[in-house]
């Protein structure tokens, strides 16, 4: 952008939020991020985690521009369709003033139009306006000029009125957000505004109407990896760093020649950075490993610990448990230093898609293929805690368990079978209220140790034989690197943590609606779960806000029997 003041956002932003294809709200004007074939490589700093970039078929990562000496992430016009504020004229931005980004006319700033369409495969397009404009009636021959007119009765689309010079009858809004709505009058072009140079694609998914700033716009899918041994260590990172020089070296050659290059360097030796290389090596040789691969990994790291040295980015120490919660919990231990990537691998639109290399329906980042994605890296703190099997498998064998199982279950196909979307399996009895108890729990940590509750995020491990969470800081500004979190893995801090969050989820200000209500939320995928006890800013669940339900932790309101933690 060649304006005196850039629109601004924060490094992590431009992964999680802001991401390629979505749309970036900047004062009175609207952009969109361009893909990453677009970025210069030299503004991009490499971000290591081989893991992670195994997993995703990508060599490495690089974390978005900072904006210093003009290297900006790109970005592009969109929408295209603007109007005048006081005139009404609608039409493309560069059929006015596009310099000034004014109308000519009025002298008044342009203002991007507040709708788009959309299609679940990821593509994107104008509003198409005149096509509504025209619907029913042959198109003359002449010039047309649109106006965007406002009744102002109400903030109705009823009242937004379209009118043509051509002599149409005018057509308000009213109904073109139905499913089926623009499929009536126009399919979808394949358009990708976020790779200029990208030619359209064929698609036979109808288009949406939507409003430019709505959360099903855009969705990221965003994967993310802990950083766990040995790839944590600072022989590991010794090693990373020196990468591109140490992969074309023989390892017959190796210890010849790494004594001069770790000279002054304490902490590392010859046998360590050979045995790290050749692990490395050994990586990129291996099946490329599943999101639930690396899950495993760094379950069995967070259950075995280590201690590590002062430069260790993994440091995680099992600490006593206090005998008042042994009944339920297995293990607490104290993260002192943990480092998380996240990978920005694709995105959809309309309808999120599974976060899976496999799913061809993610939307590219790029033309070509690339090997490397867009990533951010965050250091902090955390506690993990390892739930009791026994009183998992007894919970799940009760018929409470059971029936609020099976009332997701029931939402998921009634949402297959109304929207078309995959048919899916509600995810485990287990992983329900394991997931509950993880909001409880990270609200009243934000409460004791004093982050800020957006700073904080969850990590739930909930397949067979798995029965944890990782609750750790997640902002990659000052609030996520306060101190304090993991100081309340101790035994005592930490039952009484726990004793007042299951305390407090035992009474919602919205029961008995909220604990007696059926499937809430987001395509009913909630139980017994609202905004004033268990739902989280979007920043802090990694599962969207879905799939809670207070009454499988705590049991039903009336006798408090058949929950996970009722026993307690």
């Amino acid at each position: 952008m060649a304006t005196a003041e850039r629109p601004k956002a924060r490094q992590s932003q431009l992964v999680t939020t802001y991401g390629v294809g979505s749309l970036f709200p900047a004062g009175d004007q609207s952009f969109m991020i361009c893909g990453i074939d677009e970025w210069d490589e030299k503004w991009s700093p490499p971000v290591e985690e081989p893991r992670l970039a195994r997993s995703l078929g990508v060599h490495t990562f690089r974390a978005p521009s900072t904006g210093k000496r003009n290297g900006d992430v790109p970005v592009v016009r969109f929408p295209t369709y603007h109007y005048c504020p006081q005139c009404r004229r609608l039409d493309r931005h560069w059929k006015f003033d596009a310099k000034k980004m004014q109308c000519p006319d009025c002298l008044r700033d342009l203002t991007p139009s507040r709708f788009v369409a959309c299609c679940e495969n990821g593509h994107i397009e104008d509003f198409p306006y005149f096509n509504w404009a025209h619907r029913g009636s042959d198109v003359p021959d002449g010039p047309h000029r649109m106006m965007l007119e406002s009744q102002g009765a109400s903030s109705s689309l009823a009242d937004i009125v379209i009118r043509c010079s051509c002599g149409v009858p005018a057509h308000d809004l009213d109904g073109s957000f139905g499913r089926n709505a623009l499929s009536k009058i126009k399919g979808c072009d394949g358009k990708r505004p976020w790779l200029p140079d990208a030619p359209d694609e064929q698609c036979e998914k109808p288009l949406r109407a939507l409003q430019r700033g709505s959360s099903n716009v855009w969705f990221g899918a965003v994967r993310s990896s802990i950083s766990i041994p040995p790839w944590s260590s600072p022989t590991a990172q010794f090693v990373t760093k020196h990468w591109a020089v140490l992969e074309h070296v023989p390892e017959s050659a190796l210890a010849a020649a790494l004594p001069a290059m770790i000279e002054g360097r304490p902490g590392l030796s010859v046998e360590g950075v050979v045995d790290v290389v050749r692990q490395r090596k050994g990586l990129e040789t291996t099946t490329q490993p599943s999101d639930q691969d690396l899950r495993d990994e760094e379950y069995r790291a967070l259950i075995d610990g280590n201690e590590g040295g002062p430069l260790d980015t993994f440091q995680c120490v099992p600490v006593d448990v206090d005998e008042r919660v042994q009944a339920l919990v297995a293990q607490v231990s104290r993260a002192n230093r943990l480092r998380e990537v996240r990978a920005l691998q694709g995105f959809s639109r309309v309808t999120p898609m599974i976060t899976d290399t496999t799913n061809p329906r993610l939307a590219r980042l790029s033309e070509t293929h690339l090997q490397w994605l867009p990533a951010t890296e965050v250091l902090g703190e955390g506690i993990f805690v390892r739930l009791s099997e026994d009183a998992i498998t007894t919970w799940e064998e009760q018929s409470l368990a059971r029936q609020r199982h099976q009332l997701l279950d029931q939402s998921l196909q009634r949402r297959a079978v109304e929207s078309g979307a995959p048919i899916m399996s509600a995810p485990s009895a287990r992983f329900i209220a394991i997931h509950s108890l993880a909001h409880a729990l990270l609200q009243e940590l934000s409460l004791d140790a004093g982050y800020p509750i957006g700073s904080l995020r969850e990590r739930i491990y909930a397949e067979e034989s798995q029965a944890g969470l990782l609750i750790y800081t997640a902002s990659s500004d000052a609030a996520g690197s306060l101190g304090g979190l993991a100081a309340l893995a101790d035994e005592q801090h930490f039952a009484d943590t726990l004793s007042a969050a299951l305390s407090r989820a035992g009474w919602c200000s919205n029961d008995p609606v909220c604990s007696e209500s059926g499937p809430s939320g987001t395509d009913g995928l909630n139980l017994a779960a609202c905004h004033a006890c268990l739902l989280l800013p979007e920043t802090s669940c990694e599962h969207r806000n879905i799939f809670l339900d207070r009454v499988s932790l705590v049991g039903n309101i009336e006798s408090l029997t058949g929950g996970l933690v009722s026993s307690l």
